[in-house]
């Protein structure tokens, strides 16, 4: 989809939104005013704002269409054919987002157009993702669960248990402090356990660690708990 389409479709879904959502109309028309000056060029070239967008609009679309059903029975028929963590993100966290104050919004938005946003584990948790899903278990990745409300991936394996995960290279000396942070974001937005992860990438397995903790986690760890991890 090209910056043109993008912003147009912006601007339709505002107005589909406006009679059904309106909470949603509300972050789309903010995200709107947020684009709608910059050129097309200058938007295309900003592969993080577009890609931010491009999952917008997905969610936008999905998150109408859900509401669009006539009857609490079709609802649930749509949620139970999305994996679990797509059930997560839809029936809960996404609309908390819509429904919530977002404290670091404003700020994220900044970075990601003045291009300051550069996920520095992007390959690792590729690998992440594409090992989980080998195994079977299911993985969502998004710009607001991660810069919102410091999730880098929602995991789900044998026990179809979402649980949210950040990653990072931080070491023992500085990761309280992060490790503080990240929790009260989570608790901030009702997630109710969370997996917090510091590795070491000199490691030869550290990838094949990463993977194991978090599926064994997404089964067993318990409601309340928010593991620091090692």
């Amino acid at each position: 989809m090209h910056s043109l389409e993008i912003k147009a479709k912006l601007k339709s879904l505002i107005k589909e939104a406006s009679s059904i959502e309106p909470c949603l109309a509300k972050r789309l028309d903010e995200i709107n005013r947020w684009v709608k000056d910059i050129k097309p060029g200058s938007l295309t070239a900003k592969k993080f704002v577009m890609a931010f967008l491009l999952e917008v609009i997905r969610d936008a679309d999905v998150w109408l269409n859900l509401q669009a059903l006539s009857s609490p029975e079709l609802q649930n028929s749509a949620f139970e054919q999305m994996t679990p963590t797509e059930q997560y993100w839809y029936g809960y966290l996404f609309p908390q987002w819509l429904n919530s104050s977002d404290p670091k919004f404003y700020i994220w938005k900044q970075k990601l157009m003045s291009s300051e946003f550069s996920p520095a584990d992007d390959d690792i948790l590729k690998s992440i993702v594409q090992t989980i899903e080998s195994r079977g278990g299911t993985v969502w990745r998004c710009y607001i669960a991660d810069l919102s409300m410091a999730t880098d991936l929602i995991v789900s394996y044998r026990q179809r248990k979402p649980l949210c995960l950040q990653v990072t290279t931080v070491s023992n000396n500085y990761a309280q402090k992060k490790y503080e942070s990240w929790q009260d974001t989570l608790q901030m937005w009702v997630i109710d356990r969370g997996l917090f992860l510091s590795y070491n990438p000199g490691q030869p397995d550290f990838l094949e660690q990463l993977v194991r903790i978090s599926l064994y986690n997404s089964d067993f760890l318990p409601l309340g708990r928010y593991l620091k991890f090692p």
